[in-house]
């Protein structure tokens, strides 16, 4: 992990929480994470608890003028090594499977020609869903590393497949793509 470059884009859900954590570990490792907060992400954690754990600025606008003049959300997707979704809605899914690029971290993914690793995180119902399950295989074709979900009790109450992995397994599949 000695000086590798990781982007993480920190979707929308309770999960999202568990980010903070992977920023830790990545950081412990000695590499570089910077931070992508969609509108989602930031109903649950900060652009403050982010930054102050990856010691570098989070980026949260496709808008941001100043990044923007140059291209910000290129620049950002060529400059990691890796980029890594978590936690990655079903929403999130979605839109990388149809290439929609309508905002800071969809706009990003379609742009980088880096390895893409994503760790979904969404109720039992959602991942189950065919719609889920269609684009999660659309994106294995593309070429995406799609971590299983982890099975358990859901925030919902429900139990099943579709809980984030745990940070330090995430960590794991990142150090193993970053060597592959």
């Amino acid at each position: 992990m000695q000086g590798k470059r990781v982007l993480l884009i920190v979707g929308g859900g309770i999960a999202a929480y568990k980010a903070l954590e992977l920023v830790r570990l990545i950081r412990k490792g000695g590499g570089t994470v910077r931070c992508v907060l969609t509108s989602g992400g930031a109903q649950f954690v900060t652009p403050l608890s982010l930054g102050a754990l990856s010691e570098q600025q989070v980026h949260t606008s496709l808008w941001d003028l100043k990044d923007e003049t140059e291209m910000g959300h290129i620049q950002l997707s060529r400059e990691a090594d890796l980029v890594v979704v978590a936690p990655a809605t079903a929403d999130l899914l979605a839109k990388m499977a149809a290439g929609i690029a309508d905002d800071l971290a969809t706009t990003l993914l379609l742009a980088t020609d880096k390895p893409v690793l994503a760790a979904p995180a969404m109720n039992v119902r959602m991942w189950l869903h065919p719609a889920t399950q269609r684009n999660v295989a659309q994106l294995k074709a593309d070429g995406v590393t799609i971590l299983a979900p982890d099975e358990g009790e859901m925030a919902c109450g429900e139990f099943g497949p579709g809980r984030l992995p745990d940070p330090q397994a995430i960590y794991d599949a990142i150090q193993s793509a970053l060597t592959a």
